[in-house]
């Protein structure tokens, strides 16, 4: 199968750059609406993610807090690819609006929980409008904007990620600190603050967004989306709960028995399906395709794995507050913009993408063994905010490229399957690798704990802290002091996994081990991510460039559909 998207060869790579008519000016405005839309579902992720406990509190749910977010998972993962595959049939606007309603709407009921189960329920609603915010404001783009000009635009879209990973946790952390404002607990504002967002954006997007589109009438694969789910949901239920169920378990061996045969049923349906498939089976035939979406994964695991263990480090560690590990972040999502924007700017100048993710995935894997190597529990913050400067370069180098990459690479009537599946992938990679690598992390702290303990006990300064009078009687010192004296009654590791809070107030000498011991643990998994990384850069070199296009995908479309009514 071809690597280059069908069209009239000479035509697609020799006409000059254009937009569909539109001016920068004309595509900014629209991007406005789109980076809105994205800003909506990036921002929602991490706001929550910081004021998740509190609610959970004010709930009295904090054991069912996890589906919360499992539910946002589940059905934004699945929603994704149906969002793509209807767009490129109807179109993409009305899709995009859709989305944008259904998570305004999700905002609203979250707002009005009353209990967890309620909140898991409504999460699940916004999670289906969430799907689609991101895939298909970048098939937009993709629709619009040349592949060789469309990396700086999505360079803009992708650089609104980033900020919205510093501004969620402030915000949430913020929200979540307040009793109440004009009346409304502080907590629900975490999910207000997304209705006027989401409808400026939708009335941005109504009033500018006008892509011409002829109507393919084709069928639907329900049986696709049933089958998909049916696969993963299993496999995302046991990513988030094995930990807690046991990764033997019954119900965990149910859930990768399941997983793993709608998987198969869904290969079959879809190559029954043929061109109407959910995800057709012959984009897995292109080699830039089923190579790039391969990279989604690994990068994919490989950014959450980054992502969770640097937050983790400075808040149980360095005993800094969710708002102020946002804020000491900054350096990671200042090195994903400017990676962002400048790749972008080199693509459109040069045509050339792959030597982005290539020398990204090495900056990544640099970065992560330097976290390995170089940061221990008593490491000066500067000097951790450097490799976190470091990490944002690469990924920064490497996120908006793989998406280029998979448009670029397939026929203009598959721009919007092609960006969803380019997400899709990367969700499953980050879910997955989030999983085990804290399985990773918490099956190791309790070890290293009781062996930093041991190492401490031995210490004159650890013994000068278990006789000092003011430390024997302060009762936040209880919990370590009742580990030491029976010792065989559980671990300092086992007791710590349930509550690390107590850390940041019990006396700094008996708080030592346990910063060692986490950081010791997130060191292993800083370890295991880059091995990931690894496999990202070479399956980059594995993978063919292909010349960018110059044709947007409305022209690249419409010019196929031309030559075919030629040929008829």
């Amino acid at each position: 199968m071809s690597r280059t998207a069908p069209a009239p060869g000479g035509d697609i790579r020799s006409s000059p750059p254009q937009s569909n008519g539109l001016s920068h000016r004309q595509i900014l405005t629209i991007l406005s609406g789109l980076m809105l839309g994205m800003f909506l579902a990036s921002l929602d992720q991490t706001i929550v993610s910081t004021s998740i406990r509190t609610i959970a509190d004010d709930l009295h749910g904090l054991n069912q807090q996890a589906w919360a977010t499992t539910a946002y998972l589940i059905t934004s993962t699945i929603a994704t690819p149906l969002y793509g595959k209807l767009s490129d049939l109807h179109g993409r606007k009305p899709y995009f609006l859709t989305a944008i309603t259904v998570f305004i709407v999700g905002s609203t009921l979250c707002t009005l929980a009353t209990s967890m189960t309620e909140l898991a329920v409504f999460r699940a609603v916004q999670g289906i409008g969430a799907g689609g915010l991101m895939s298909l404001a970048l098939a937009i783009i993709g629709d619009l904007v040349p592949p060789r000009e469309r990396a700086r635009y999505q360079g803009y879209m992708l650089a609104t990620f980033a900020a919205s990973s510093v501004v969620g946790p402030l915000v949430g952390g913020f929200l979540a600190g307040q009793s109440s404002i004009l009346g409304v607990a502080g907590w629900r504002w975490v999910f207000l603050v997304n209705v006027p967002i989401g409808i400026i954006a939708l009335f941005v997007v109504a009033k500018v967004l006008n892509l011409p589109h002829t109507r393919r009438d084709r069928r639907i694969d329900w049986w696709g989306a049933l089958t998909i789910a049916l696969g993963v949901v299993p496999l995302l239920l046991v990513a988030e709960q094995g930990r807690i169920w046991g990764w033997g378990s019954t119900r965990s061996l149910l859930c990768y028995g399941i997983g793993a045969s709608g998987i198969a049923l869904w290969a079959f349906v879809e190559r029954r399906m043929g061109d109407d498939a959910l995800i057709p089976m012959r984009l897995f035939r292109n080699g830039t395709f089923s190579k790039t979406s391969l990279l989604s994964v690994l990068v994919g695991a490989g950014m959450f794995g980054g992502m969770l263990m640097i937050p983790q480090y400075l808040q149980i560690v360095k005993g800094a507050s969710p708002t102020r590990s946002g804020l000491e972040m900054l350096p990671l999502m200042l090195g994903v913009i400017i990676a962002s924007v400048i790749s972008g700017q080199l693509t459109a100048r040069t045509g050339h993408y792959k030597i982005f993710p290539t020398v990204g995935t090495v900056i990544m894997g640099a970065a992560l063994l330097l976290f390995h190597f170089n940061v221990q529990w008593d490491t000066p913050l500067p000097r951790t905010m450097a490799f976190m400067l470091l990490f944002g370069l690469g990924l920064g180098s490497c996120m908006q490229t793989l998406v280029l990459a998979v448009q670029n690479a397939v026929p203009p009537r598959d721009m919007g399957v092609a960006t969803a599946s380019s997400t899709f992938f990367r969700q499953m990679g980050g879910t997955i690798g989030t999983a085990v690598f804290l399985s990773v992390l918490f099956n190791d702290v309790g070890d290293k704990i009781a062996s930093a303990l041991r190492t401490a006990s031995g210490s004159p300064e650890f013994q000068a802290a278990l006789h000092d009078p003011s430390v024997l009687s302060n009762p936040a010192n209880r919990p370590v002091l009742d580990m030491l004296n029976h010792p065989g009654s559980g671990s300092g590791g086992s007791a710590v996994l349930k509550d690390s809070s107590f850390i940041q107030n019990i006396d700094p000498r008996l708080a030592e081990p346990f910063k060692q011991g986490f950081a010791g643990s997130m060191q292993t998994v800083f370890l295991l991510t880059a091995g990931v990384i690894a496999l990202a850069f070479l399956t980059v070199v594995w993978t063919k460039e292909v010349p960018l296009r110059r044709m947007s995908g409305l022209e690249a479309r419409a010019a196929e559909e031309g030559k075919g009514s030629t040929v008829a």
